[in-house]
């Protein structure tokens, strides 16, 4: 082979990617279809963080963007076969694109003659379906999805399906992104959507007359007239799955599966850790007033420069230790910070794509990384820098965290140094309560676990937070969650947190030794008069106490 063979071979392999539509038009095809985001997510096998992310502006890439372009190809022509046809209305509408997701070779869905409706769109197949909540066989539809209305036959976990791919789409090999097991989250877009706009009627076509009614429809010779079922209110139904619940049950089952064996359980859980953290997340999400962008574009200095590298963001890591100690022998207690990680969960998180934005003026309803030139630190004889322990002078990217907390030590109420001059930013509209339910529910398992002695749940609660901030980056080990920015920021908070922690004892008359990445602190003096003694996230316990003094 020829250098231009080569070349040849390599331009053949080459080939344009699938055209799609904007973000909104994508939206709209999917909600007039009636497909829910669980629903496509399961078609094209990814998870409905994903979907979600490419329906706010990311794009998706290789034979994914492909199956993703077919299928939105295949609704725009659905839909305008069923404006010009006045004939196929809705249900006709759903039928299709339920084919169009359908397993390629799978038989087509029907319905029985004497299948019964109400009008609330409750239905009774005669050919029973997997229920959309469970997995599990069901006669009941409820607008053409099949699932159980009884809560007692609705139960026990859904069976493991390989996603579908749509029909006259090549079968290539899937990306590692998609042979990656994910962890399946709530079904809480199972149901179809109430009030979705129907389809377009031509005006030319009478519709029907109010004042007329449909007469009943005649039994049929020879079969049992089933009895229109409505859905009732019933008086005792099982609870929705809590957050605490759910962490609970995942102990009590491992524990079930190794016969009590508390090691062999919580190394079971510890290699789950990940996708139940995020199983745990999209359940603290229902109902949640913001919408999280799982894998938003992100600025060249968010993207590491080799495989082994890292990328421009300084998240501020304490390395301290003080210089000189107080005359004669001194007791030393090193103090270590429960939940550290835990605690930093509640930080000011962007919640779309970050924006490039210049000049020193600093938004606080915004967040992300900033270009600064910090100030001179003064103080360095007894309190850290807060900036952590940087050798090269000059402009540097901080996070969030490490940007308020320099900004509020210049403020008169601190007075320790000049406000950081701000060059540029990349930065999006943010809230601190994005992570609250979550931490909440992890801070609520770990302290229940603490008091009862179940070290299985503490261990458990301890590899979902850490291991949940240490693979929202680059990592090969979580696909759904693509968010280097909120790792930095989630590190660079639980930074901050140790720095104002070591003030608060230097504020109280303590000396302050040494300070040591997140949860590290050694002090001189009677340290529980200004922090309290435990276990919870809110408390310190001892790590070590130990004796030094200055050598002459």
């Amino acid at each position: 082979m020829t250098d231009f063979d080569a070349v040849d071979a390599l331009l053949a392999g080459v080939v344009p990617e699938a055209e799609l539509p904007a973000p909104e038009e994508r939206v709209r095809l999917r909600e007039t279809a009636r497909l829910t985001k669980a629903q496509v997510a399961r078609a094209l096998g990814v998870s409905p963080s994903t979907l979600t992310g490419w329906e706010t502006g990311r794009e998706p890439s290789g034979e994914t963007r492909t199956r993703y372009a077919y299928l939105l190809d295949g609704l725009r022509t659905r839909l305008e076969a069923a404006e010009t046809e006045p004939s196929r209305g809705p249900a006709a509408l759903e039928g299709a694109t339920r084919e169009a997701l359908a397993p390629e070779g799978a038989a087509p869905e029907t319905v029985a003659p004497e299948t019964a409706a109400s009008e609330e769109g409750l239905e009774e197949a005669a050919v029973p379906r997997p229920c959309v909540l469970c997995g599990h066989p069901a006669r009941d539809e409820v607008e053409g999805f099949a699932q159980h209305l009884d809560p007692a036959e609705c139960g026990g976990a859904a069976p493991t399906v390989p996603a579908p791919v749509p029909a006259s789409v090549p079968l290539l090999a899937l990306a590692p992104a998609e042979q990656e097991p994910t962890s399946q989250a709530p079904a809480k877009e199972a149901l179809a959507i109430r009030g979705s706009a129907p389809a377009k009627r031509d005006p030319a076509t009478p519709g029907p007359d109010p004042a007329k009614k449909d007469p009943a429809p005649a039994s049929t010779p020879g079969k049992k007239e089933r009895p229109v079922r409505t859905p009732t209110r019933r008086a005792f139904q099982d609870a929705a799955p809590t957050p605490l619940g759910t962490v609970q049950e995942s102990v009590r089952e491992a524990l079930e599966r190794h016969g009590g064996d508390t090691e062999a359980a919580t190394a079971d859980l510890v290699r789950t850790a990940i996708p139940d953290a995020m199983a745990l997340l999209d359940l603290c999400r229902t109902g949640a007033r913001y919408e999280i962008v799982g894998h938003p574009p992100l600025p060249g200095i968010l993207r590491k420069k080799t495989s082994r590298g890292a990328d421009e963001i300084w998240e501020a890591r304490p390395k301290w230790t003080r210089s000189a100690l107080p005359e004669g022998p001194q007791e030393i207690t090193a103090l270590d910070i429960n939940g550290a990680y835990l605690s930093a969960l509640k930080t000011h998180l962007p919640l779309g794509a970050l924006e490039h934005h210049t000049g020193g003026a600093h938004d606080r309803r915004r967040a992300g990384v900033h270009l600064v030139t910090p100030s001179e630190w003064k103080h360095d004889e007894h309190l850290p820098n807060p900036l952590g322990s940087r050798d090269e002078p000059g402009p540097l990217w901080i996070t969030e965290p490490t940007l308020r907390l320099l900004l509020r030590l210049s403020s008169p109420a601190y007075g320790l140094c000049e406000p950081p001059v701000v060059h540029e930013s990349f930065t999006s509209g943010a809230t601190e309560n994005l992570l609250e339910k979550f931490r909440n529910a992890l801070r609520d398992a770990r302290a229940e676990a603490i008091g009862s002695g179940d070290e299985v749940t503490v261990e458990y609660v301890k590899a979902m937070y850490s291991k949940f901030v240490a693979t929202m980056g680059e990592s090969n080990f979580n696909r759904e969650l693509y968010r280097p920015d909120w790792m930095h920021i989630i590190r660079s908070q639980a930074f901050a947190n140790l720095w104002t922690k070591a003030y608060k004892a230097h504020d109280a008359g303590l000396a302050v030794v040494r300070a040591m990445g997140t949860d590290e602190l050694h002090v001189i003096g009677d340290w529980r008069r200004v922090f309290p003694e435990g276990r919870g996230v809110s408390e310190v316990k001892v790590k070590d106490v130990y004796t030094a003094q200055e050598e002459n």
